[in-house]
């Protein structure tokens, strides 16, 4: 067993690990980790084996307690965990198995540009997007929608911005979920979340939220990449954002609105972070609600910011979006619970499955795809740090028999934002990227600093892990040009 953890942990092959269920007592189910030699020591002493070990505890869950990747530590649930619990037997839902950025996910956006028709005028577009783009803590943007609107918004998601004019109705067959979960319930959200929102739909945030200007450096699956319109030297965009304000404060109201349920339903839990309810539960039904009427809110929120991009884009090129070739590619949901059927033991079985940090990647032919992936299979975008590379995968089968059709989300921090702040002192991020050929803008003054390359773990690395155990297979890497963050 490797050292500087108090769970036991076996090797199994070249890219899992597995904490046995009998390494202790209160665990129902294995705890399954992908990674490398190389990468596990990261993973140990950090907390991250104690909660997938502890996510194994949880009424119902089925399979294992799965952590992918890009595993480090989080609220309840590890980053990059996974768990599914059994509806019909009294499975479990936990607000720790979302987090507070509900649907945080990422949007990408490929363009008949080549690298390039950006790179000879890359500095004056990204101060361009920096200029247009709301981005920062707190900063709202140019959509103003009262608290009617914010709730139609909640219901209805991307629809609901198609019916107003605001968005095209093409995005949406290319969005996770048609960008709208289905028992969405406004009334199951607070009037504090509401106010939250009432700007930010269409604002992209602070911390690791950003719009990145990229280039198709090189294509692994020509079939796939066909299908999603990409590449080689074609210039990209991707956008990575959640449900801001109103998002978080949903979390943090149910949080305590749960926080009496274990001991009502005779649940025990080895961290109070876990606090959780049985998923038929009135408890439990209110808060997937208001989670899902937040996830609704993230996706009108990237839809926005899309929107934002191809306006901006257009004015500086002089063409009309059309004419550029913008188009959607995918977007996903990397914070987020959803009612799922999953074979389990060779039998269908209907599932609440918790994604904390981890992309669906379902595999050819499931029928939650659009018709134009259905042979290929979803698109799986990871983004990486600012400095290296963010790639674009395709599910599998295998992810489908192992990890509910799950995959890494990105690249996983190896530095807390205040260790990364102090690693940073006395450094210029932005002239250490332009060294590199990135042009870089933030809003606030630790921004770079917080999200450095050296904060993240090697995402072709994760990736390798990634597709070596079956989980997706590469289509794509994207390499940055420009990027703007909060």
């Amino acid at each position: 067993m490797p050292k500087g953890s108090n769970v036991t942990l076996e090797q199994l092959d070249e890219n899992r690990w597995r904490i046995p269920r009998d390494s202790r007592p209160d665990m129902r189910v294995d705890g399954l980790v992908y990674s490398s030699l190389a990468m596990i020591g990261d993973v140990i002493g950090g907390g991250a084996l104690e909660q997938v070990a502890n996510v194994a505890t949880l009424p119902g869950i089925v399979r294992a307690s799965l952590a992918m990747p890009d595993i480090h530590w989080g609220y309840g649930f590890c980053i990059g965990g996974v768990a599914a619990t059994d509806i019909s037997a009294g499975g479990v839902v936990s607000p720790g198995g979302v987090g507070y950025d509900i649907n945080c996910g990422v949007r990408l956006l490929r363009t008949d540009l080549s690298r390039a028709d950006v790179g000879k005028r890359l500095k004056e577009l990204a101060a361009w997007i920096f200029r247009d783009v709301p981005c920062g803590v707190g900063v709202g943007g140019p959509y103003k929608f009262d608290a009617k609107a914010v709730r139609h918004i909640m219901s209805e998601g991307c629809a609901w911005l198609v019916r107003q004019g605001l968005s095209s109705p093409d995005d949406a067959d290319v969005t996770e979920s048609g960008g709208c979960l289905p028992g969405a319930d406004p009334d199951m959200v607070s009037d504090q979340a509401v106010r939250r929102g009432n700007d930010q739909c269409g604002t992209l945030g602070g911390g690791n939220h950003f719009v990145e200007v990229q280039y198709v450096e090189r294509v692994y699956d020509a079939e796939a990449a066909a299908a999603f319109g990409l590449a080689e030297g074609m210039a990209t965009v991707m956008i990575h954002s959640g449900s801001r304000g109103l998002g978080y404060q949903v979390c943090a109201d149910y949080l305590k609105q749960l926080r009496n349920c274990p001991s009502k339903y005779g649940i025990e839990l080895p961290d109070r972070q876990l606090v959780c309810a049985p998923f038929e539960s009135p408890e439990a039904q209110r808060y997937l609600a208001a989670m899902r009427s937040a996830a609704n809110f993230a996706w009108a929120n990237r839809q926005l910011l899309a929107e934002q991009v191809r306006k901006s884009l257009s004015r500086f090129f002089g063409q009309s979006s059309e004419a550029l070739g913008i188009r959607q590619v995918y977007d996903v949901a990397h914070n987020i619970a959803k009612v799922e059927t999953h074979v389990i033991d060779g039998k269908p079985m209907r599932l609440c499955v918790h994604r904390k940090g981890a992309t669906r990647a379902f595999a050819a032919g499931h029928e939650e795809l659009p018709q134009r992936y259905s042979s290929t299979g979803q698109p799986v975008l990871i983004p990486g740090d600012m400095g290296t590379a963010s790639w674009v995968l395709v599910g599998t089968d295998r992810a489908m028999d192992e990890s509910f059709g799950s995959c890494c989300h990105g690249a996983g921090r190896v530095m807390s934002r205040t260790q990364a702040i102090a690693a940073a002192r006395g450094r210029h991020i932005d002239k250490e990227l332009a060294e590199r050929g990135i042009i870089a803008k933030a809003r606030g003054r630790n921004g770079l600093a917080e999200e450095q390359p050296d904060a993240y773990k090697d995402v072709d690395a994760v990736v390798e892990i990634a597709e070596a155990a079956g989980l997706a297979r590469k289509v794509a890497r994207l390499r940055p040009m420009g990027v703007v963050k909060g």
